[in-house]
This record gives C-alpha cells, structure tokens and sequence, in this order.
C-alpha cells in the first residue's frame, strides 16, 4: 500500500469542490439511515450511538435546518468527530457524486466475495447480513467489529489479523468513524480490498488508497427511498435503490 500525506476522506472532498453552489434539496433522517438530495440522493449509515434514547443528536441535524444548506458545507462536516455530524457529512459526500457507470456491475459486492473466498483468508470490517455465507465460503474468516458479536474479534486486534489476510472486505462506515486509513495500512499490497455498503462513496479516487473494488449504491427513486429512511427502514428495507460495483 502507498502511503498518503492526506487522508482518503479529504482526497474525495477534494474531487467536490467544483460543487459549491448546490443545496440540499430535501432529507430523510431516519434511526438507520441519512439520506440527503443535492446532485443525486446520498446514502449513509446512522451511528450506532444514535440509537440510544439518552444520547441527544445535534440539533442541526434535522431535515428542516439541513434543507436550503451548500451541500459542500454539511460534506466537510464528514471529517467531523460528532459521529451523527460525521455521518450527515457522509450522505452529502454521497450526494454529491455524481458516478462513471460506464463500466460499472449492477450485482452486489457479496456475491463478488462469495465467489472469489474459496480457500482464501478473508477479513470483514462491520457486520454484514451475508457474514455467515462468506464464513462457510472462505478458508478462513475474521470479522473485526467495534461491537462485537459471538465469534466477531474486537477491532483492536487489526493490526494482527489484516496483514494475514488475502481479501479485506471494508465497510464504508470507516470513512465516517475516521478508521479507514489505519486499517487499509495494514494491508499487505497483493491484498483484495473490497469496499461495500450503503455508506461507500462510489469516489474513484479510493483506488489510489489500495480500494480494488468500490461496491456502492444508487438511489434512483429519492423519495420512495427518503420516505423509507424516515420511517426506519434497515438497509434492505431501503425501495428506490440499485448496488453497483466500480472496478479499480
């Protein structure tokens, strides 16, 4: 891996400047999801933090104080360390971007992983629904969570499981929480970096920081989307939506 003077986080901010006179149009802000209009409808994961009842979200982050907003300005606030800022920042990024799909796959990352795990080591970065399927595919699994489950390894132990292995499965989540770039370090060069979720920015620009495979969204019905985040939809549950994947 090469090493960056500058973050990927602010690689890709860097690629929306151009962008600077665009609002947000509308917001759905919802217990799971974020989801912001500007260019196109962005995506991102609600930290887990606001899930608790006794933790209070900023209060600028309501759909009627993000609406009218540069959605460059609540991008920037991607590199914020307010989780529930961090991830608004997020679904503006994703807003933003307007993706080549010229050559893009309209499949999902997993089945990508299922199929190339056989006899490989593999670590996942997150919980994924499909984590048991890759762990009956794989030679061997690992599954680093900042929460983890029964038979998950607390993502403390990173730096003695990625260097071991040959395909690293990496959520999009780790540009929200500002682990990204630790943990694609770790990585050896010959390593398979596969990076998915509703939260990935489909950003050429992470195929300069050893991303392989950009496995992303695209909302093409932004209301039946929004209006589905709002009412606590989980990622699966989210209409108005397509997964592509972007190759290096």
């Amino acid at each position: 891996m090469s090493a960056h003077t500058r973050s990927a986080l602010s690689a890709i901010l860097d690629t929306l400047e151009t962008n600077t006179s665009i609002p947000i149009h509308a917001a759905g802000i919802g217990p799971y999801w974020t989801a912001l209009l500007s260019q196109r409808c962005g995506l991102a994961s609600t930290p887990h933090t606001c899930h608790d009842d006794t933790v209070q979200p900023p209060a600028e982050i309501t759909a009627e104080k993000l609406i009218g907003q540069p959605a460059i300005d609540i991008a920037r606030w991607a590199r914020s360390d307010e989780p529930a800022r961090a991830a608004a920042g997020m679904a503006a990024i994703n807003s933003l971007i307007e993706p080549d799909l010229t050559n893009a796959k309209e499949v999902n990352a997993r089945e990508l992983l299922l199929e190339r795990a056989p006899g490989k080591s593999v670590t996942v970065i997150g919980h994924f629904p499909f984590t048991e399927d890759l762990r009956a595919a794989a030679g061997h699994l690992s599954v680093l969570e900042l929460h983890p489950r029964p038979g998950d390894l607390p993502a403390n132990q990173a730096g003695d499981v990625i260097p071991q292995t040959d395909i690293l499965a990496i959520t999009g989540v780790t540009l929200i929480n500002h682990t990204f770039d630790d943990l694609i370090a770790l990585c050896r060069p010959d390593t398979y970096v596969v990076m998915l979720g509703g939260s990935t920015p489909l950003a050429p620009v992470l195929f300069d920081y050893g991303v392989d495979v950009i496995g992303g969204t695209v909302v093409d019905d932004p209301k039946r989307a929004m209006g589905d985040v709002e009412q606590g939809a989980t990622f699966r549950q989210i209409g108005g939506k397509f997964p592509v994947l972007l190759f290096k």
